[in-house]
């Protein structure tokens, strides 16, 4: 295995470039029209044009990938995490392409995928789950009647993919249908499959997953727990290892449950198996077939490289000499997302006009932008990850502290705030977590926002360069600028390069009684028709941005006099959506 292509983007395709050169590997980057001049793209040692912006025609395109690694000459595919990570027919295409896939069999991939099948396939290796139906559910009927057998608050899920998406948590009847409807379109718009099912919500549960990691010989081995309880919006915002006020008999218990499950699947590569905890007990969630966002932390605690190992594994390599692995002192992960605290971490897509990460000792940055990179609606709002160790939880949260305050990012909102205000939180500090303590417990409403974005100053650069495609490939060309004559100076200068323009931000109204786009986004739903009366704070329509649909409130009471926009359409920050008199 000599040449391996990364099947993503952004901060993940970074990572993966980074440990295949580690191995003297040569690697090959896609990108889409809209990632042309992205860090993964400059970094590989090719980079080829995958198609437009949107994902399902460049990142989700099977053809024009494999025909890439043909063209290129890749021996190997790395899915890296979302897209067609967990795709199991993807999977089967690049081995039948003569391909080496990184990652688990396609069986396997497709048993753990359907979150349906793996809880099947789970309560048979003696692993247990929360209660739920195992068969994908046809209406919301099914989920009321599931409800009124087992009570609220329900959670409707994807069957085909996790992390999150395309959850609905649903605490009354009111309301269920619409949940039921938004999960299948969530679900469909990340996974490409609308099936969904439901299962009992716990409310004060921990969210506990085990590492694993396989190889082609039947080892496994157990890397040990993370706890990824900090949510918003069921989406992991904090994650940590070794998980607070977790015991050595909890922590044998999850690694023989975990490694039950795969070997029962036939798996091989890294996988993670996530639980609820509650009450000393772990109930099966899901299986991710795939690396993790949050894998960083159990590498540093560890001391592994997660996705080495996976190149390894993929090339044959035998997990026999690791043993039983040694953890080493406490790393906590910080998300830093594109998003506004203050507004139910609303996705604020944009441009980085300024950028600087934070250093020092126990300080890591996994990353795949740099100043000017672009945050868009059409891929997730991640920007980085900030991951901090330290001797033990106190020094790593001191560390994280530090860390946080350094972070200079402008021109978009992020999560920064708000893991700054989960620092001070007193039962996170004492490692008092659950599911829900983002949501129900802490008010972001107050926190600390820029003031306003940062603008570089124009520089003078002389040295120039410019990107073309040959035959579908990037090539990246240096130049020198044609040098001008500054009228009156009689001096010769370089061309100035302008500031980057910044879009206007917009709130959820405009004017009194005008709702408009917080966001760029498209229209996937609107409740009421012109005449209606709505009164405020009642949900108006459903913007969908960066794969997260987003509920838009009426600002005011009033009669909706008129829709200036119908489903499907894509709208631009500070649009006019309706207006209310």
């Amino acid at each position: 295995m000599d040449s391996l292509l990364i099947a993503n983007r952004g901060e993940i395709a970074v990572r993966i470039i980074r440990a295949a050169r580690d191995l003297g590997m040569r690697t090959v980057a896609i990108y889409s029209e809209l990632d042309r001049d992205a860090v993964h793209t400059g970094l590989a040692d090719e980079a080829w044009n995958v198609g437009p912006a949107p994902a399902a025609e460049s990142y989700l395109n099977v053809p024009r990938i494999l025909e890439i690694a043909r063209e290129s000459g890749a021996d190997a595919v790395h899915p890296g995490y979302g897209f067609l990570a967990e795709n199991a027919d993807f999977a089967q295409a690049v081995v039948d392409a003569g391909l080496i896939w990184v990652g688990p069999p396609a069986s396997a991939i497709a048993m753990m995928g359907d979150k349906i099948e793996s809880r099947v396939a789970a309560e048979a290796a003696g692993v247990h789950g929360v209660p739920g139906t195992l068969e994908p559910l046809t209406s919301a009927d099914q989920v009321a009647a599931f409800a009124a057998e087992h009570g609220f608050p329900v959670a409707i899920k994807a069957a085909a993919g996790g992390g999150g998406r395309g959850m609905k948590v649903v605490r009354t009847a009111d309301g269920l249908a619409d949940a039921f409807e938004s999960a299948g379109r969530e679900a469909e718009s990340w996974f490409g499959n609308p099936a969904v099912y439901v299962e009992r919500y716990l409310e004060n549960a921990r969210h506990i997953e085990a590492q694993v990691l396989f190889d082609t010989h039947g080892n496994g081995v157990f890397f040990g727990e993370r706890d990824c309880s900090l949510q918003r919006r069921h989406q992991k915002l904090v994650e940590e290892s070794p998980a607070p006020r977790f015991s050595a008999e909890d922590r044998a218990r999850l690694g023989e449950l975990a490694l039950a499950l795969g070997h029962a699947a036939g798996y091989q590569s890294a996988g993670t198996v996530e639980f609820l905890y509650a009450d000393g007990n772990f109930y099966f969630l899901e299986m991710n077939t795939r690396i993790q966002v949050e894998h960083t932390v159990t590498e540093e605690v560890f001391g592994v490289d997660l996705v080495v190992e996976q190149l390894r594994v993929a090339a044959g390599e035998s997990l026999e000499s690791m043993g039983t692995p040694t953890p080493n002192g406490h790393t906590i992960e910080f998300r830093i997302n594109a998003e506004d605290p203050s507004r139910d971490f609303m996705p604020t897509p944009g441009q980085l006009v300024k950028y600087r990460e934070p250093a020092g000792p126990g300080i890591r940055i996994d990353s795949g932008v740099v100043e000017g990179s672009t945050i868009s609606q059409y891929y997730d709002n991640m920007i980085a990850k900030l991951i901090v160790s330290g001797r033990d939880r106190e020094e790593a949260m001191r560390r994280a502290r530090r860390a946080l305050t350094e972070y200079e990012i402008g021109g978009v909102d992020t999560t920064i705030p708000a893991h700054l205000a989960i620092l001070d939180n007193e039962d996170f500090a004492t490692g008092n977590v659950s599911t829900r303590l983002v949501e129900d417990t802490m008010d972001f409403s107050s926190v600390e926002r820029p003031t306003a974005p940062s603008v570089p100053e124009e520089e003078e650069l002389a040295e120039r360069s410019l990107t073309v495609e040959v035959g579908g490939r990037r090539f990246r060309v240096k130049y020198w600028a044609q040098v001008l004559t500054a009228p009156g100076s009689g001096k010769r200068v370089a061309p100035r390069r302008k500031a980057p323009k910044l879009d206007g931000g917009a709130g959820s109204r405009g004017v009194a009684g005008e709702v408009t786009a917080p966001m760029q986004g498209t229209i996937v739903k609107i409740h009421h028709k012109a005449g209606d009366t709505v009164h405020q704070g009642e949900p108006v329509c459903v913007l969908e941005a960066m794969k997260m649909e987003n509920e838009i409130k009426a600002p005011s009471s009033g009669d909706i006099v008129d829709i200036k926009v119908q489903v499907g359409d894509t709208v631009s920050s500070g649009q006019l959506i309706l207006v209310i008199k």
